[in-house]
C-alpha cells in the first residue's frame, strides 16, 4: 500500500555553490534553495537509464517507482519535464513528484532532452531570430524541427511512455505530464499535438508564445483536443524575454487558449491561500486551473507538484471514449467564501465569486499631509473607496443615513455599529472613537470610505493589494500580479 504521509529527509545546504544545476547534487544529500527552485536530497530510488529509444540515437531518462509498487494493479504515470540547461534528475530533485509518488503510489518518468539540455520546441516566426542561433553554444535554443512529426524529443517521450506501459502496470487512462520553464513549453507543445494520450497536463513558468497558439484569425491551433490543464505562473517571472508581447499578455493568452479548447464558458472561482492565488475554471470538456504565486521568480515552487496532484490529477482520468473525467480530487476546487475584491475605476466588485454592482465607480483617495509645507503636500497613504451601501450588502449589515447622506451608520449582524460623517477622519465604533486611514468622502449622495480600513480595523478580515486591486478574505492571503490582472478583467464591463 502507498504511504499515508510524506517524509522529509534532511539535506546538506550548499549555498556557496550558485551554479544553475550543481553537478555535486547528483546522488548526494546536497540541497540548494532560491526564490524559484528548491531542492531536496537525491531520491534513493531514482534510477538512470540510457539506451536507444529512437533508432540510431542514444537518450537518457530517469524513473522513480514507489516502494509500494508490486505490479498487481495499474497505477498512474507522471512524466515530468526539466527546464532548459537542466536534466531529468534535476527535475526530480527540484520538484516533489517522488515524494508524492511514495504517498500516492504512482510512477514517475523524468526524461532528458536529447541535445544541449534544451528541448526541441516550436518557435514563432517573429521570435525565431532572437531565440535561435544554431552555431552558438550559449543559452539560445536548438533550431526547431519542421513539424511535430520530425521532432525527436516529442517522438522520444511518446515512445518512453509506451515503454513504461510495457514495463509496468500503468493505468492508460491516468497518464499525466508536467514541466518547468522550457519543460513547460515542451509539455504544452506535446499536449497541443499529442495530448490525446494524456488525462492532464501542468506546467510552471515558460508560457508558450501566443503566435503558436492562435492562427491569423485568432482561432486556437490544436491537434489533440481537450485535456485537464494546470498553469502555474510566478509573480516576478519575466522569462522568456524574447516574446514580442508583454509578459502579462502572454500569460493571459495562454490561459484563454485552454479555456477555449476545454469549453469554459463561465467565470472562475477564486481562492487565495497564502502566496498561492488560484482561479478554478470548469469547462464543458475539461477544467482549467490557473495558479499565480506571489513574490516568486522564474521556476517552480516546492509544493507545486502536490498542489497539481491534490487539486487536479488525483481525480482525473481519460474515459474510454476519450472524454476527460474529473471527480473526487483530494482537494476540492472551490473559491473563497465571503471574499470581496474591488478594483480602481471599476463599477463592479467581486463578492462570493460573483461580480456585483457597487453603486458607483470605485476610486482611489489619498491621505495627505500638506499644512505647513508651503502649499505642497505629502501622500501618507492611498486607499480604494466604496460606498457604505455596498459595504452593507457585501458584509450583511444595515445602513441608516441622514442629512442627504452626509452621515451614516452601519449595523452588522453581530451588533457592531460604525457611525460615519463626511470629512471626518474617524468613526464611532460601538460608541467609542476610532481613527480611520483617511476621511469619509461624500459623493453621489452617499458616503464613501476605505474598504481596507473597515476590514482591517473593524471586521478583523485579511486584506491584500496588488496594483489597482484589493482582495479581502477570512484567511491570510497575498494577492499576486497576474491574479490582480485576472480580477480586474472580471470586473471590467
Amino acid at each position: 500500500m502507498p504511504s499515508t504521509k510524506i517524509t522529509l529527509i534532511p539535506g546538506t545546504p550548499d549555498d556557496d555553490n550558485r551554479d544553475y544545476l550543481p553537478e555535486a547534487i547528483k546522488g548526494s544529500d546536497i540541497v540548494v534553495n532560491e526564490n524559484g527552485n528548491n531542492s531536496h536530497p537525491y531520491p534513493e530510488g531514482l534510477q538512470e537509464h540510457t539506451g536507444e529509444v529512437i533508432e540510431g540515437t542514444t537518450d537518457t531518462w530517469f524513473t522513480y517507482v514507489p516502494s509500494s509498487y508490486d505490479g498487481s494493479a495499474p497505477v498512474p504515470l507522471v512524466v515530468s519535464m526539466h527546464g532548459g540547461l537542466m536534466t531529468g534528475w534535476g527535475q526530480a530533485i527540484y520538484t516533489s513528484w517522488t515524494l508524492l509518488a511514495e504517498r500516492e503510489g504512482f510512477i514517475c518518468l523524468f526524461p532528458n532532452a536529447h541535445q544541449r539540455r534544451f528541448w526541441l520546441i516550436e518557435v514563432a516566426d517573429n521570435e525565431l531570430e532572437s531565440s535561435v542561433r544554431p552555431n552558438d553554444s550559449g543559452v539560445f535554443l536548438n533550431p526547431p524541427p519542421r513539424s511535430p512529426e520530425d521532432n525527436h524529443d516529442l517522438a522520444m517521450v511518446r515512445r518512453l511512455i509506451g515503454r513504461m506501459r510495457e514495463t509496468y502496470a500503468i493505468d492508460g487512462s491516468r497518464i499525466f505530464m508536467q514541466g518547468m520553464s522550457m519543460g513547460n513549453l515542451m509539455t504544452d507543445q506535446f499536449t497541443r499535438h499529442f495530448g490525446d494520450i494524456l488525462a492532464g497536463a501542468a506546467g510552471s513558468g515558460g508560457p508558450t508564445s501566443p503566435a503558436l497558439l492562435f492562427d491569423e484569425n485568432d482561432r486556437p491551433v490544436n491537434a489533440a483536443g481537450p485535456v485537464a490543464i494546470w498553469q502555474s505562473r510566478l509573480d516576478l517571472d519575466a522569462v522568456p524575454p524574447q516574446y514580442t508581447s508583454g509578459v502579462s499578455e502572454v500569460v493571459r493568452r495562454n490561459r484563454e487558449y485552454w479555456l477555449e479548447i476545454n469549453g469554459v464558458q463561465g467565470r472562475p472561482q477564486i481562492a487565495i491561500e497564502g502566496e498561492s492565488n488560484f482561479a478554478f475554471y470548469e469547462g464543458d470538456h475539461a477544467p482549467v486551473v490557473f495558479r499565480d504565486v506571489f513574490n516568486r521568480d522564474h521556476g517552480q515552487t516546492f509544493d507545486d507538484a502536490e498542489l497539481v496532484w491534490d487539486y487536479l490529477f488525483s481525480g482525473t482520468r481519460r474515459g474510454d471514449e476519450g472524454s476527460i473525467q474529473v471527480r473526487d480530487t483530494i482537494s476540492p476546487r472551490v473559491g473563497d467564501s465571503n471574499a470581496v475584491a474591488i478594483a480602481e475605476n471599476r463599477a463592479l466588485a467581486w463578492v462570493d465569486n460573483e461580480p456585483v454592482e457597487i453603486g458607483g465607480v470605485c476610486f482611489r483617495h489619498d491621505k495627505l499631509k500638506y499644512h505647513g509645507l508651503d502649499g505642497g503636500e505629502l501622500v501618507r497613504g492611498s486607499y480604494l473607496y466604496v460606498p457604505v451601501r455596498f459595504l452593507a450588502s457585501a458584509f450583511g449589515a444595515v445602513v441608516d443615513s441622514a442629512d442627504d447622506g452626509l452621515v451614516a451608520t452601519l449595523t452588522f449582524a453581530n451588533g457592531t455599529t460604525v457611525e460615519l460623517a463626511r470629512g471626518i477622519v474617524g468613526a464611532v465604533v460601538d460608541g467609542r472613537l476610532r481613527s480611520m486611514y483617511a476621511e469619509a468622502v461624500h459623493r453621489d449622495g452617499q458616503l464613501w470610505i476605505s474598504l481596507e480600513w473597515l476590514c482591517d480595523d473593524v471586521l478583523g478580515l485579511r486584506t491584500t493589494t496588488n496594483g489597482s486591486v484589493l482582495y479581502v478574505s477570512e484567511r491570510h492571503a497575498r494577492l499576486s500580479k497576474n491574479m490582480a490582472d485576472l480580477i480586474d478583467d472580471l470586473l471590467t464591463v
